[in-house]
């Protein structure tokens, strides 16, 4: 899968990130205040001002260091009731759903 951005050069997904879209969420081992737990993302679709894009959400909360290891490993934007994260060197219009 393939994302259109505004430089027209796309951005390409890994097998992981395809993989969880096509199931339509995942269920991760996240650390949650110095503890182990089994968290449940799911797909949906985020928008900031005129840019779609989909995510994986939780809404569980969980500190930001870990919402950026997730987003990083998974290749996804990662959100929970306490912030955002993106992978390293994107944004949301990486993501846009046309």
């Amino acid at each position: 899968m393939v994302f259109s951005n505004d430089t027209g050069d796309g951005l390409k997904l890994s097998e992981k990130a395809q993989g969880v879209l096509r199931q339509g969420g995942t269920k991760l081992r996240v650390s949650r205040s110095g503890m182990f737990q089994q968290i449940t993302f799911t797909v949906k679709k985020a928008k900031i001002g005129n840019i779609e894009y989909l995510e994986l959400f939780t809404d569980r909360i969980i500190e930001l260091a870990e919402l950026a290891k997730i987003s990083e490993e998974i290749g996804l934007p990662v959100e929970a009731p306490n912030g955002k994260a993106f992978p390293k060197g994107t944004s949301a219009g990486d993501f846009k759903i046309d």
